[in-house]
């Protein structure tokens, strides 16, 4: 265990659960790092991540953004390629950019296409599906309007999706950020989570939630006041 970490764990107590402005107070206090860590929220969710039917995933434009510049890929042609290029991605193309896919190139963060143009990415599952950059319908990647889901990706928008511990792990800012900023992030992200709840999910949804930076402890958060949000 580093100093630094040891240090931080001394700010709170582990155990307690805390109010999320609390939370968010206490992590800005933290001794700092030489970096601006992001910030990320876990959530343990009351689904059978084994079911289908109760995967829980989607997409969410952050309030707030994310303090991160995102790269954009587009698969397009035509005016769609037009559209995406003035929207501000910072690469576009159709077959010869789904050559350089095949070859190995992935230096961007985010890739979106067309409906028609999937019938070329889809063969690229094993390399794209590994590092989260598969385009998806769900998440807003496979659309014909690729201006608006360009502009969506640079202005904050980020992805959830639940694991095989039916957790979810979503970013919501920089540790620069001010408290009020991460909140309004954070409500942002618990509300899309509590609309994508699986109609076949019994039982308690929200099971547990922390709050955490790069290299800091989990700080858990009161989910009664969670409940409180969903009114």
């Amino acid at each position: 265990m580093s100093k630094l970490y040891k240090k931080q764990l001394e700010s709170f107590d582990r155990q307690q659960r805390y109010a999320l402005n609390a939370a968010f107070e206490i992590l800005k206090a933290m001794p700092e790092t030489k970096f601006d860590q992001t910030v990320e929220v876990a959530f343990k969710l009351g689904v059978d991540a084994k079911k289908s039917d109760q995967s829980v995933r989607g997409a969410i434009p952050l309030p707030k953004g994310t303090g991160k510049a995102v790269r954009i890929a587009v698969v397009a042609s035509g005016s769609q390629a037009e559209e995406a290029t003035e929207a501000g991605a910072e690469f576009v193309g159709s077959d010869d950019l789904v050559e350089k896919l095949k070859g190995g190139w992935l230096d961007f963060d985010v890739l979106i296409a067309t409906p028609d143009a999937m019938k070329m990415i889809r063969p690229l599952g094993r390399i794209l599906g590994p590092r989260g950059l598969m385009p998806n319908p769900k998440t807003g990647t496979v659309t014909d309007a690729v201006g608006n889901a360009v502009r969506e990706a640079k202005a904050g928008r980020v992805e959830f999706r639940t694991d095989r511990g039916a957790c979810v792990h979503v970013p919501i800012g920089k540790i620069s950020f001010t408290a009020a900023d991460l909140r309004e992030n954070f409500d942002a992200v618990y509300h899309a989570l509590a609309k994508a709840k699986p109609t076949t999910a019994k039982g308690t949804y929200f099971v547990s939630c922390t709050i955490s930076a790069t290299m800091s402890p989990g700080i858990r958060i009161d989910i009664a006041q969670l409940a409180r949000l969903e009114s």
